[in-house]
């Protein structure tokens, strides 16, 4: 398994281009990838989409055609993405996901291959795909460390790390992540980080991972457009302070769309076969989050609202 930059970004040119209309993830590692693309590429922070529901600007809705979806992995067929779940049970993969830039399509990884995933969050994928090193700093270093508990996974699945080091050329990965088998720098995210986090909003909830050494609880933040744009502003100011990004606009939210999400087994969608299930369920985005379950959403009227402005 190797990766080659240029190879990729032949393949998925957008991924370079400026100035772009994107959506992403409503959650922190959204967030960062969000002030990522604004600083280096210029891209246009236009909505946001927590697998429930999808939050769009008059922009999103004009550029509906022309949208990149960032940490999420969307079937349509004329969007593009950017994403690291598995999305194939078994070695199928959907159409819809020929415009997507997903590490485990590249590696053709499927549910049977789980252990094998890309173990990053997509921030850490951007930072390898166009060789950027971040601020010498240790909260910076952190930040990008707590994107997707991209740190208590380098702790927990050392091999497959290892593995995706290799296939992944020529970055400063051992600066990365130095020392975060250490006691002391699980002190440092429990003491420093987490601390930051909590103080502006940053933290709704904790993660199933732990530390292996002081059995630190991940924390996490996922948040609601409708009342959380000062946490997501306080986010913006800190990577803006500590990684030197200069924040994104906040997308002026114009329309929000309910959708339905669900969960099924994933021996139901090898029975039915993946493209008959999307197909019979009208799915819009779905990810396999572990070996045994498919996690999937479906709209209604989605595309007659996203091209309503078009």
């Amino acid at each position: 398994m190797e990766f080659k930059r240029k190879k990729i970004l032949s393949s998925f040119p957008w991924l370079a281009k400026k100035g772009q209309p994107f959506i992403i993830s409503a959650d922190y590692d959204g967030l960062i990838c969000a002030s990522f693309l604004h600083h280096h590429l210029g891209w246009e922070l236009v909505g946001y989409y927590n697998l429930s529901s999808l939050w769009l600007s008059e922009k999103a809705k004009i550029n509906s055609g022309n949208l990149i979806w960032v940490d999420l992995n969307i079937l349509s067929t004329e969007g593009r993405a950017i994403g690291g779940h598995i999305i194939s049970p078994n070695g199928e993969f959907p159409k819809g996901f020929k415009s997507s830039c997903n590490p485990n399509i590249m590696a053709n990884l499927n549910a049977d291959k789980f252990k094998e995933k890309f173990p990053f969050s997509t921030l850490i994928f951007l930072l390898w795909l166009h060789n950027i090193q971040i601020e010498k700093e240790l909260l910076a270093r952190m930040l990008v460390l707590h994107s997707d508990a991209s740190w208590l996974k380098y702790q927990e699945y050392g091999k497959n790390v290892n593995k995706w080091f290799s296939g992944l050329e020529n970055y400063d990965w051992k600066w990365l992540f130095q020392k975060v088998n250490s006691v002391t720098f699980e002190k440092r995210v429990d003491e420093i980080l987490y601390p930051e986090l909590k103080k502006i909003g940053a933290v709704s909830g904790m993660s199933k991972l732990s530390s292996k050494k002081l059995n630190i609880k991940s924390r996490q933040f996922q948040f609601n457009p409708d009342w959380d744009e000062d946490v997501i502003l306080n986010l913006f100011r800190l990577f803006g302070n500590k990684l030197k990004w200069t924040p994104p606009s906040l997308p002026q939210i114009c329309d929000r769309i309910d959708g339905k999400r669900n969960k099924v087994s994933l021996s139901t969608i090898k029975n039915a076969g993946l493209s008959q299930f999307l197909k019979d369920n009208n799915v819009f985005s779905y990810a396999i989050s572990s070996p045994r379950i498919f996690n999937y959403t479906s709209f209604e009227n989605i595309k007659s609202t996203l091209s309503s402005s078009s």
